[in-house]
């Protein structure tokens, strides 16, 4: 999308948001003992919450309001009854619509508690997040 007018922008910062807020609330909310398809539910009354809807479930069905993958699963993992352990790698993306508008979003993160930590996955956490600041700094700036 090109975004051509000040409204767009608006409606994409809406959504983006609310993308943003929902992938935090996820994060903080993983604690050992879950299993990934509670924490899709809370993803999904977050997203309802705002008024919007998840993009995977309304663009191809997706099973999940959202996508959640643990350890050695790379991306898109269907949420479901497994049981998340400290220690883990996981990786959450939010896609939602909202309005007409979509944003989405991800991140990884080591499952606390922090004593459990395996350090080779959080080192490539820490990798991943230095290698992608300077390219969302360097983004030109959306002229409307």
């Amino acid at each position: 999308m090109v975004v051509v007018n000040e409204t767009q922008l608006q409606g994409l910062q809406r959504v983006g948001r609310v993308v943003a807020q929902v992938l935090n609330a996820m994060q903080a909310h993983a604690q050992p003992g879950m299993n990934t398809a509670e924490l899709d539910d809370l993803g999904a009354q977050l997203l309802t919450q705002a008024g919007a809807a998840s993009a995977p479930r309304v663009s191809y069905d997706f099973p999940g309001a959202t996508c959640i993958s643990v350890n050695n699963e790379a991306a898109h993992g269907v949420p479901g009854e497994r049981v998340l352990q400290a220690g883990d790698l996981i990786n959450i993306d939010v896609s939602a619509v909202l309005d007409g508008y979509f944003a989405d979003t991800g991140g990884s993160f080591v499952l606390q508690p922090e004593a459990t930590r395996d350090a080779t996955k959080q080192r490539l956490c820490n990798a991943a997040q230095r290698a992608a600041m300077p390219a969302l700094l360097r983004r030109k700036p959306v002229n409307v």
